[in-house]
């Protein structure tokens, strides 16, 4: 199984809707991916490493799947549509990582 992580970098100017994300954009990646997306869950950066410190993301989400084709199978046709939901809830530009689930 692999694990996409979505993550999105911290600021000081950084907005991010948490309640948009988790309500509406997951609704809509979640019907976009259909049955290939095996499950998932969403952080939200509360705190850095140091006391008052801003956390590294202000939030990350993850997406498990059973292969890295089945991601880019499900996901490409639809990338423009969920891709083009961002400006809705945050002005952050998110790195993605994609990684094999060992434990």
């Amino acid at each position: 199984m692999i694990k996409v992580s979505v993550m999105y970098p911290n600021a000081s100017d950084v907005k991010f809707d948490i309640d948009y994300y988790c309500n509406t954009h997951l609704a809509i990646v979640e019907e976009c991916l259909g049955d290939a997306l095996k499950g998932g869950n969403v952080d939200y950066g509360i705190g850095g490493g140091q006391p008052g410190e801003l956390a590294p993301f202000i939030a990350i989400g993850h997406l498990i799947f059973d292969s890295v084709a089945e991601f880019e199978q499900s996901f490409g046709p639809h990338a423009e549509k969920i891709m083009g939901d961002l400006p809705n809830f945050t002005n952050a530009q998110p790195q993605i990582q994609i990684s094999e689930i060992k434990v």
